[in-house]
């Protein structure tokens, strides 16, 4: 079965959009807690590191996450179609 690229593109990119949000809505909320997770995600200690972002930062951010998302979504279709016709 073929992916239509566009709309599996737009389909990340809106997916990730989202994420972005409420991520960064939680390192507003929480942010010593989402420190820590990140921390432990990246196996690094950011104990010593802070949160530096603004509402413009984090909607600039999200804007270009969300578009590069929209590429690989539409990249990994068009690849995943060219191998159906191999």
């Amino acid at each position: 079965m073929k992916i239509r690229e566009n709309a599996f593109a737009v389909a990340c990119a809106t997916a990730f959009g989202l994420i972005w949000i409420i991520c960064s809505l939680l390192v507003i909320a929480l942010p010593d807690m989402m420190s820590d997770m990140t921390g432990n995600m990246l196996h690094t200690d950011w104990k010593g590191m802070g949160w530096h972002m603004s509402i413009f930062g984090a909607l600039i951010a999200g804007i270009l996450w969300a578009f590069l998302a929209g590429i690989l979504g539409w990249l990994i279709a068009k690849i995943y179609n060219m191998q159906l016709q191999s």
